[in-house]
């Protein structure tokens, strides 16, 4: 009998132990693995949670739902949906189960999960059981790009590669922002992981780089359309240079070379002023200008203007505008000249340009770009708005009216290279680019203001891969575009308002 209830003891305590290592093993993984094992790849419960919860709406400046989450009747209990599809791909992004998310799905995730709206006491027994059974509605993110601007830049663009963007000058509101190609997140939302598989291999694998958004993240030649930039240096650092004649020349020797001529446009000769040679765009005399302006100058513009330096769009994965730093041109003034005329190692993302448009159109100070509007909430109160804010200083008031009154030659002038952008009755100020690329093909480019004096949009319009021939040129492919998104904003259809 003793043995027996020895053993019983030993098993007792034997039981005991194990349930003390379970509890310190329990407590232990809970404390100090909790991190790790939330972490894990094997771990999809975390992510499964995500999917199990509604998510807010995104809507447009003028009322479109962009994105929105339906019952999907299957474990994930919601689904995503684009009802805009492509128009508006590379802005909301996407909310996928395999890839994670994108655009604003990823930048403003956790505002589009919360509630701040007023919880209301159940009074009845079936207000009761919704209370308990039911999600709170979480709140909806309503966007300043206007769905009929986006749509008039798809159709302007035309399948053409290229981008299209707009802001409004005094507050930084985006009101447009397309890119060609773009792509439909809808199939990156799918719940059957074959779809988003081959939705998300066709994407990777397409040449146009749908997914790197050309409005935003992605660089390119600016062409002339940085001699806004170079024309602002002149004012800012070197004004006299901006009564110096230049002669008429249709090719500049460009410095510490005997053989390498800088030729302008379609080999035309031209000279004068900086108004003159703003006016037909050009380069020999441009070339001239910023080896007179200097590399430091021209460098510390740019940056002035936003260059080489992060833009505060509330979107993941902007790309920066690039200007090479002045030590670059030491014993080597060719590239600065080619430089000063957008060319050479100078590479321009379409949002910084029409950033910039917009700096000058403001008197100088650029605004911090924004797409959030404000937020709703479950009844459609307002519960947070966007408040604008400067971002930079670019130039000064006075040196912006100056530009500006270049820019107007640009549009007016008989001569100018932007006449396809006149509106009648609107004052629109611009600036063509043409850029050469590595290839046969060039990039047009065209960035406007308007109506000046008051002005109330800036746009930045690129089409690429455009064949290198007189009638392809920023002014003959880009202006008309970027004049259909100014006519369409200031004199939008009856009952719209812009």
């Amino acid at each position: 009998m003793r043995n027996i209830n020895f053993r019983v003891r030993m098993v007792g305590a034997g039981a005991t132990a194990l349930v003390l290592v379970l509890f310190v093993q329990l407590n232990y993984l809970q404390v100090f693995h909790a991190t790790s094992l939330d972490d894990n790849k094997l771990n999809t419960r975390g992510i499964l949670a995500q999917f199990q919860q509604v998510r807010g709406a995104i809507i447009s400046g003028d009322g479109e739902t962009l994105a929105q989450s339906v019952p999907s009747h299957d474990q994930y209990l919601y689904q995503r949906e684009y009802p805009e599809g492509a128009l508006f791909g590379q802005i909301t992004g996407y909310f996928s189960f395999t890839y994670g998310s994108d655009g604003l799905e990823r930048e403003y995730s956790s505002l589009l999960t919360q509630t701040s709206g007023p919880v209301t006491l159940p009074l009845s027994l079936h207000q009761v059981k919704a209370f308990f059974t039911s999600q709170p509605t979480p709140d909806n993110l309503h966007i300043t790009v206007l769905s009929r601007l986006q749509k008039l830049a798809a159709n302007e663009l035309d399948g053409r590669y290229g981008a299209v963007v707009a802001i409004a000058p005094r507050t930084g509101a985006v009101l447009a922002m397309y890119s060609g190609p773009s792509y439909d997140p809808n199939p990156l939302a799918s719940h059957d992981q074959a779809v988003e598989q081959n939705a998300w291999s066709s994407l990777i694998n397409n040449p146009g780089k749908p997914l790197l958004a050309a409005a935003y993240r992605q660089r390119f030649f600016p062409g002339s359309t940085f001699k806004v930039i170079t024309s602002a240096a002149v004012y800012d650092h070197k004004p006299s240079l901006a009564t110096r004649y230049f002669p008429v020349t249709s090719g500049f020797v460009l410095p510490d070379t005997s053989d390498q001529i800088l030729h302008n446009f379609a080999g035309e000769a031209c000279g004068g002023r900086l108004l003159e040679l703003f006016t037909v765009s050009c380069d020999t005399g441009f070339a001239q200008l910023g080896l007179g302006v200097g590399a430091s100058n021209l460098a510390n513009e740019a940056k002035a203007f936003g260059w080489d330096q992060p833009t505060p769009l509330d979107l993941p994965g902007v790309a920066e505008s690039l200007f090479p730093a002045a030590s670059t041109f030491v014993r080597n003034e060719a590239a600065l000249a080619k430089s000063a005329i957008g060319q050479e190692s100078v590479q321009a993302v379409p949002l910084t340009l029409a950033l910039d448009a917009a700096g000058v159109a403001n008197g100088g100070v650029i605004m911090t770009p924004h797409l959030l509007d404000h937020v709703t909430g479950s009844q459609g109160q307002t519960v947070m708005s966007y408040e604008p804010r400067p971002w930079l200083r670019a130039t000064s008031p006075s040196t912006a009216a100056k530009l500006t009154s270049l820019m107007l030659s640009v549009v007016n002038s008989p001569k100018g290279t932007g006449v396809e952008a006149r509106i009648p009755g609107v004052q629109v100020a611009g600036k063509t680019g043409t850029a050469q690329t590595s290839g046969p093909d060039i990039e047009t480019w065209f960035v406007a203001f308007a109506p000046v004096p008051d002005p109330t949009i800036a746009v930045a319009v690129l089409v690429e891969d455009q064949p290198p021939a007189d009638e392809y040129q920023g002014g003959t492919i880009a202006a008309p575009i970027a004049k259909a998104i100014i006519q369409a904003y200031l004199q939008p259809s009856e009952g719209a308002s812009p």
